[in-house]
């Protein structure tokens, strides 16, 4: 087991490593992501948000304009680095650390928000729905098998096959989901991703705006 645990570490090093030279090299902080730059009117402001994976932050500072108090994680310190810098410089205060989020998963009702973005680790969705609040948002986005595109990971293990985003989040309530695939015109549209937005059955803790 010594071995094993020795073996996975490295990997989690050489991932540490890897990430940090593109966040490191990356010219500016990145882009909000798409499902919550096109659904942020579904976000009640004043609640507990939570950017998974957060990168270089732009998603995780859009929420924090949005009026919700955001911790933002990633393996990165460069990035976690760059989040920090950015959001000082803002004034915006965003709770940002490093923490691998496969070992440490969020805490049980622990937010109102989550983002995940470009990020599939199929073992934490269990965590990912216990960590909502009731009534709480998911927001979801990353690479399907069907693409028009080369964006993205080569491996298939890292993309989602048609329609596996509604089936692992299944028992959220379907607000917004788009998974457009390789019909019609290839020119426009939403394409290379699947995208959703589910809310968790129960009363919100906050007043509905």
């Amino acid at each position: 087991m010594r071995g094993c645990d020795v073996a996975v570490s490295d990997l989690v090093e050489q991932q540490r490593e890897r990430w940090d030279r593109r966040h490191g090299e990356a010219p500016d902080l990145g882009q909000v992501a798409r499902v919550l730059a096109e659904n942020d009117h579904l976000v009640t402001p004043g609640g507990d948000a939570l950017d998974l994976a957060c990168g270089r932050g732009a998603s995780a500072l859009h929420l924090a304009r949005l009026g919700l108090r955001v911790s933002a994680w990633d393996l990165s310190p460069v990035a976690i680095e760059r989040l920090s810098r950015a959001a000082e410089a803002e004034g915006l205060r965003i709770d940002a650390r490093v923490r691998d989020v496969v070992e440490r998963p969020p805490p049980a009702l622990g937010f109102d928000l989550i983002l995940v973005s470009y990020f599939l680790e199929r073992a934490l969705v269990p965590h990912i729905l216990a960590a909502l609040r009731p009534g709480g948002l998911l927001f979801y986005q990353t690479f399907t098998r069907t693409a028009v595109s080369d964006l993205g990971p080569s491996n298939p293990e890292w993309r989602l096959a048609d329609n596996e985003l509604l089936q692992l989040f299944q028992p959220l309530r379907l607000r917004v989901y788009r998974e457009e695939g390789r019909l019609g015109d290839l020119q426009r549209g939403c394409r290379d991703i699947a995208m959703l937005v589910g809310e968790k059955a129960g009363t919100p803790s906050l007043p509905v705006r």
